[in-house]
């Protein structure tokens, strides 16, 4: 081979090299662009009565709310047909059985208006009720209702029944907690966060500075009487007494300590007849249910569970029969965990806030204790992914963004994209775009080399 032979191999080795990379650089593309237009085309939406998906059989009724960008309330019944469904408000939220009537709930729900209210003078406003939905005749009953200006947050995520005429609201737009009878409109009772948090904590006061999304009244035990509150912006789990305000020394979690839990929703409290006092609750950003015991004064995780799909989880409700039922919104779906950490049952819902399995009592009040059942926890690292053994390379690729942008920033994009995105949805977008930005990057590299070969040769055959 002469001398004057290698420059032309080596160019043709170069060409063949950047034929294998456009090759390559297009399959990512074209795969990423047919996993979005599969999910767009096909993806799950609960928007209308329709569209939504039977259930796998059950002893029970199941109820599920939603509260993104298509608000609704569907119960199923015990053979998984749709048994009720509604979706006239904006958004539903936390939702619990009536004591006296097994087939009629209660729930919270918001409706974002554009003209005034009597509370609000400028639109938007957001009108904020407590209702009660018969799921056998359909007939809705308007217990409460506010008007309230929308600001960064204006809805009531939670409220829990005292007596036939009291409740206790979770109101994230003043930031506080009060006790109002709904017959007679008063506020008997009011606890505000900012009583007992400075303002520097959480987020930026005052919009949506603490975000408290849920709140329980305990009836038995030795916390009778108090009330249990979630600061989701304090990353705190913090109980009340009426007379004397914050018990501090209760309190779950502090503020920014992620490893304990990272803006939680939904905790509920379950006493010492069954095992307790412990904490079951959602870690919302750290994508995880857990448990924590009390014990000599401290609070113990005890257990915790997730999969390889679990994106973020907003409820979590101990069953009689020792199952978790678990809400997972951004991995569209609500399902029931048995004691050995495996999906027994699972729906497919949209955007999904809230899940009540009726006939079994409010949220975990028939469930026991992890500590009390003997439960293991079951996590990816540890491995026990539900379905390890499939290897799913979206799904992969999104685990591994995972790792490079923070957990929130993930769930922030994906709760303000259409509904049919979810985590395997962003992942082949994000590897799309990767895939086309680096292949342009490299054209263009490849394009200004040539140019520069093409313009210095000429001036060389002068010199010469």
């Amino acid at each position: 081979m002469t001398d004057r032979s290698r420059p032309s191999l080596a160019r043709v080795r170069s060409a063949l090299t950047r034929c294998r990379l456009r090759i390559a650089f297009a399959v990512l593309v074209l795969l990423s662009a047919a996993v979005v237009a599969s999910s767009a085309s096909g993806g799950l939406s609960t928007a209308s009565k329709a569209a939504v998906p039977a259930a796998p059989p059950t002893e029970n009724h199941t109820v599920v709310t939603e509260s993104g960008r298509a608000g609704t309330i569907t119960a199923y019944g015990p053979s998984g047909e749709v048994r009720y469904y509604n979706n006239s408000r904006t958004k539903y939220f936390d939702v619990d059985p009536v004591e006296s009537d097994p087939l009629t709930v209660e729930y919270t729900a918001t409706d974002t208006i554009h003209t005034a209210g009597p509370t609000c003078s400028e639109p938007p406003c957001a009108l904020n009720v407590i209702e009660r939905a018969d799921l056998e005749t359909g007939e809705v009953e308007v217990l409460y209702e506010r008007y309230d200006h929308q600001e960064t947050a204006g809805e009531w995520h939670d409220v829990d029944r005292l007596n036939e005429s009291h409740v206790v609201v979770a109101d994230i737009v003043a930031d506080q907690v009060f006790i109002v009878n709904t017959e007679t409109e008063i506020v008997e009772w009011l606890w505000d966060a900012q009583s007992d948090f400075s303002l520097e904590s959480g987020h930026s006061f005052p919009h949506d500075w603490a975000h408290i999304n849920d709140v329980e009244h305990i009836e038995r035990g030795a916390m009778a009487g108090r009330i249990m509150v979630s600061l989701r912006n304090q990353d705190q789990v913090v109980f009340l007494d009426r007379r004397e305000g914050l018990l501090e020394d209760w309190t779950l979690g502090a503020e920014n300590e992620y490893d304990v839990q990272y803006e939680q929703h939904n905790p509920d409290y379950i006493p010492e007849s069954e095992g307790g006092p412990a904490v079951v609750v959602a870690d919302s950003e750290n994508g995880r249910i857990q448990e924590f015991q009390r014990e000599d004064g401290e609070w113990n995780r005890t257990w915790e569970w997730e999969d390889d799909r679990i994106q973020w989880p907003r409820d979590a409700d101990r069953l009689p029969n020792g199952n978790t039922l678990i809400t997972d919104t951004h991995g569209n779906r609500v399902m029931e965990v048995n004691e050995s950490g495996a999906i027994v049952w699972q729906v497919g819902s949209t955007l999904p806030y809230d899940a009540e399995r009726l006939e079994t009592g409010a949220e975990s009040e028939g469930g026991q204790s992890a500590q009390e059942l003997g439960l293991e926890s079951r996590t990816v690292t540890d491995g026990g992914d539900t379905d390890a053994s499939a290897f799913r390379p979206v799904e992969f690729v999104g685990r591994l963004l995972e790792r490079v942008l923070p957990h929130r920033l993930t769930n922030a994009l994906i709760f303000v994209a259409p509904v049919w995105i979810g985590k395997a949805e962003a992942a082949a977008i994000a590897v799309g775009l990767l895939s086309g930005l680096t292949w342009a990057s490299l054209e263009i590299r490849w394009w200004l080399r040539g140019s520069s070969i093409r313009v210095r040769l000429p001036v060389t055959r002068e010199h010469e």
